[in-house]
């Protein structure tokens, strides 16, 4: 039986970089990941990768996902990282005039609130996409529009956390969990048990069933969304099929799009109907790219709140168990600083930000938390 310094649960963007963090400020750090990193299993790999301030509706986010870019800049300024991320700006697209119309006149308003977001002038649109057409009425532009190329980037940020030092266990699964006096005791997979001296629950959607093993109640709930990936024609940057709620991010060797967020329980069949009508959108706003053959399809769940800010921070009445988990669709945006807050809080450091609006057990309305009785 293996004891680990911490035990990260969850091989995700949000698993890393808690692990991360967590063995930059000196702990010993194994993470558990129920796939492979990267893999068709994992949440973090079924996405546009987008990064940076673009759709920040929540206020207290927007500071999360400043500093997160902050720190994707640094960390993959230089070696494996490099080629996994691009900061080349976002374009928001609106097909009618009722919504660019109300896009347009909210950017003084994102402005102020720190979001560097402008009206595209004539010429402008074609200017930074010259090889396609736009078959919108207007559109907008975040310069600080950034996305990583998954699932690359999860392999090679898994492998440099490997050479600092932290061990990564693919296709170790948690099958129970066993706590007493306030205490997680013990975690039992499919191949081996754990005895961690502290323990961060970072499995996505499924952090909610593992919760339940301990009598927490957390309102976690799967929203589930659908990722299809192209090849052909792309654009050079993101874009934002803003009243479809679609997202498109190239690939290399073409693009994915992803959306279509959906509350159907725990369902995991990729929807055709889906897949056809994102494809159909992508063409009406894009005519360029009608009639593109997708090569990959992918579904799965967005762990997602009660009001859409995710669980960063110790699960009472356990001392040694920290929820990282319910990111919703933006996960990839607020990992990197969310980590950061996670690793701070479990040494006891004074946070960056203030934790409060991520304290676990915010929902509960009983006297004890999350704890049932």
């Amino acid at each position: 039986m293996e004891a680990p310094d911490v035990l990260v649960v969850g091989g995700g963007v949000v698993g890393l970089f808690c692990a991360c963090h967590l063995r930059l400020a000196g702990r010993g750090v194994t993470v558990l990941e129920r796939g492979r990193v990267g893999g068709p299993r994992s949440t973090s790999s079924g996405n546009t990768g987008f990064v940076g301030t673009h759709g920040a509706t929540v206020p207290v986010l927007l500071d999360l996902k400043k500093h997160s870019l902050e720190i994707l800049r640094e960390v993959c300024a230089t070696g494996r990282l490099a080629d996994t991320f691009a900061d080349p700006g976002m374009i928001l697209a609106y097909r009618t005039e009722e919504a660019f119309d109300q896009a347009a006149r909210a950017v003084p308003d994102l402005v102020a609130r720190g979001i560097p977001m402008r009206v595209l002038g004539d010429g402008e649109l074609s200017t930074l996409e010259p090889e396609l057409a736009f078959a919108v009425h207007g559109a907008t532009y975040n310069e600080e529009g950034a996305y990583l190329r998954v699932p690359e980037f999860l392999c090679a940020f898994a492998e440099l956390l490997t050479d600092m030092g932290v061990a990564i266990l693919p296709d170790h699964e948690v099958r129970d969990l066993e706590a007493a006096g306030g205490t997680v005791r013990q975690v039992r997979t499919d191949h081996g048990d754990f005895r961690p001296k502290d323990m961060v629950l970072a499995g996505g959607v499924w952090s909610g069933q593992l919760a339940d093993k301990l009598a927490l109640d957390l309102p976690l709930e799967p929203v589930k969304g659908h990722a299809v990936t192209v090849r052909g024609p792309a654009p050079r940057r993101p874009v934002t099929l803003s009243e479809a709620v679609l997202a498109i991010a190239p690939t290399g060797d073409g693009f994915r799009v992803a959306g279509v967020r959906e509350r159907v329980g725990m369902d995991t069949a990729v929807s055709q109907r889906h897949v056809d009508e994102m494809l159909r959108t992508v063409g009406a706003y894009l005519p360029d790219l009608a009639g593109a053959t997708p090569v990959e399809t992918w579904t799965g769940f967005r762990p997602t709140t009660p009001d859409d800010v995710p669980y960063l921070g110790r699960a009472e009445p356990y001392q040694n168990l920290y929820l990282a988990c319910g990111h919703g669709p933006i996960g990839m945006g607020l990992a990197p600083a969310g980590g950061r807050l996670l690793a701070q809080l479990v040494a006891g450091e004074r946070p960056d930000v203030d934790p409060t609006p991520f304290r676990v057990g915010r929902h509960d309305k009983g006297e004890d938390h999350q704890h049932r009785r």
